[in-house]
Order: structure tokens, then C-alpha cells, then sequence
């Protein structure tokens, strides 16, 4: 049986360690893109398909998939989220998020029971007080390389040793940039490094690419989770109760597989 704590402190674990791993995570706009869906996401709509609703997105957030433009970028997600290789954490859209039916679209469309599955969600939600307590300190034992928004403010994280930025749509506009990533790697020898991402659907490519190319190295997908070390937004629930204490459900929710 599957547990959303134990499969935290796998993790957390391994980090302490120094065993490298990569933790990659397909959220809901993740899931739509693997679906084939048109996806937009911006201040003035978000299109899902079909369907159509009012924009709620910052500019950092900002994403525009179309299935048939940008069909050569699906197709190196979809490998993203099929690749299996031992310490490559997958992390799915669990089903109380989604609903079972998308849940289970995911387990068919991989085609396998791979053990390595977890939860999008691990670092968040009810374990996101553990992240911070337990998990962020472990960063300094590390150098440590950030792959986040061009307009991130980094100067509160002194482990750091280098960053790489991207920008709007990433995934697609970004996309050279995984080699630049390689080229680096492999011209400086870099290995017991941690890569932390930040950067939407960019970071899921990213994570395998990188990790299939030298998995000598740790890379974690933290998606908002430091944002309040960033200076960026916190329009997150579980961001808002842990940081300005404000109502909300999301610190006691333990995600079920």
C-alpha cells in the first residue's frame, strides 16, 4: 500500500544519503498536454480543450500548447513520463485531485505498474510543512543548480552554485536549452550535484533528459514549493496557510493513491 508520508521520507532518504535520484511530476496541465488537448493558460482565458474560462495566471505561468503546432514537444513529454529507470520517481495526478477517471488514463496510457510511481503532489499539501522543515535543509549539504523563472530572485538561497532561467512557455520556447544543460555537465564534470526545477512542463523534460543523460546526479522537481525564498507569488492554498497562516484545508490533506 502506497503511503503519501512514507513515500516523502523515500525520498528525503535518499537525499540524506547522497544517492542520486530524480523526482519528475505530471500535474493537471501536464496530464492535458499527454491527452492531446489544447491548452492555454493566461490572464484572459484558460482553455482546456473545449472548454473556457475566465484567465487567472501571472506572467511567470503563462502556457500555450496546441496538439498539432507543437505536436514534437508532447511527444518528449510523453517520453518523459514513460521512461523508467531505477531512482526515477514519476509522480502522478493523483485520483482525489483529478478524479479516478483521468487517474486511471494515466496508468493505462505508461501501459505498466511501475513501482517508482508516486504523487504530483508529494512536497506539497499536508507534506509540505515536512519539505520545509526537513527536506530544504538537506539543499545545503548539496551544490546545488536552480532551473527556474527568468524573473525569480535567488539572492535568499545561499547554497546555490549556478542557475539556469527560462521564460515564457518554456517548454517549447526553452527547449534548446536542455543540451546547453548536457554541454555544461559534461565540460565540467559535474556529478553529486543537485538540480532543483522550477519551470512548469520545462522541468519535466528537463529531469529525464537530464537524468538519462548523467544520473550521477540528484534533480527534484519543487515546482512553487520556494517561492517565498524567490520572491515570487504565494497564490498557492497550501502556500498561503503555511506562510500567512490563512484558511484553508490544503496542510491537512494527505493525497490518496
Amino acid at each position: 500500500m502506497k503511503s503519501f508520508v512514507g513515500d516523502f521520507y523515500k525520498l528525503l532518504d535518499l537525499l540524506k544519503a547522497g544517492k542520486p535520484f530524480a523526482f519528475n511530476r505530471f500535474s493537471d496541465g501536464e496530464l492535458y498536454i499527454l491527452q492531446g488537448k489544447e491548452l492555454i493558460l493566461d490572464a484572459k482565458q484558460v482553455k482546456v480543450g473545449a472548454k473556457v474560462t475566465d484567465g487567472i495566471y501571472k506572467p511567470e505561468d503563462h502556457k500555450r500548447f496546441h496538439p498539432e503546432e507543437h505536436a514534437y514537444y508532447r511527444d518528449r513529454l510523453i517520453d518523459a513520463f514513460k521512461f523508467q529507470k531505477e531512482n526515477y520517481f514519476n509522480g502522478l495526478s493523483c485520483r482525489c485531485c483529478v478524479g479516478d477517471e483521468h487517474f486511471q488514463w494515466q496508468l493505462d496510457f505508461h501501459g505498466s505498474d511501475d513501482p517508482n510511481f508516486t504523487w504530483a503532489n508529494l512536497l506539497v499539501n499536508g507534506n509540505y510543512p515536512r519539505f520545509i522543515r526537513e527536506m530544504y535543509p538537506i539543499f545545503n549539504n548539496y551544490k546545488t543548480i536552480f532551473v527556474c523563472n527568468e524573473n525569480a530572485d535567488l539572492s535568499s538561497l545561499p547554497f546555490l552554485v549556478k542557475d539556469f532561467r527560462v521564460g515564457y512557455n518554456a517548454m517549447i520556447n526553452d527547449y534548446g536549452l536542455i543540451q546547453t544543460m548536457k554541454n555544461w555537465i559534461d565540460e565540467n564534470a559535474i556529478t553529486g550535484h543537485l538540480f532543483l526545477f522550477s519551470a512548469s512542463s520545462f522541468s519535466k523534460i528537463a529531469i529525464h533528459q537530464l537524468y538519462e543523460h548523467c544520473d550521477k546526479n540528484t534533480y527534484i522537481d519543487v515546482g512553487t514549493t520556494l517561492n517565498p525564498f524567490m520572491n515570487m507569488r504565494l497564490d498557492r492554498t497550501y502556500l498561503k496557510s503555511f506562510w500567512l497562516g490563512a484558511k484553508g484545508s490544503d496542510l491537512n490533506k494527505t493525497c490518496i493513491w
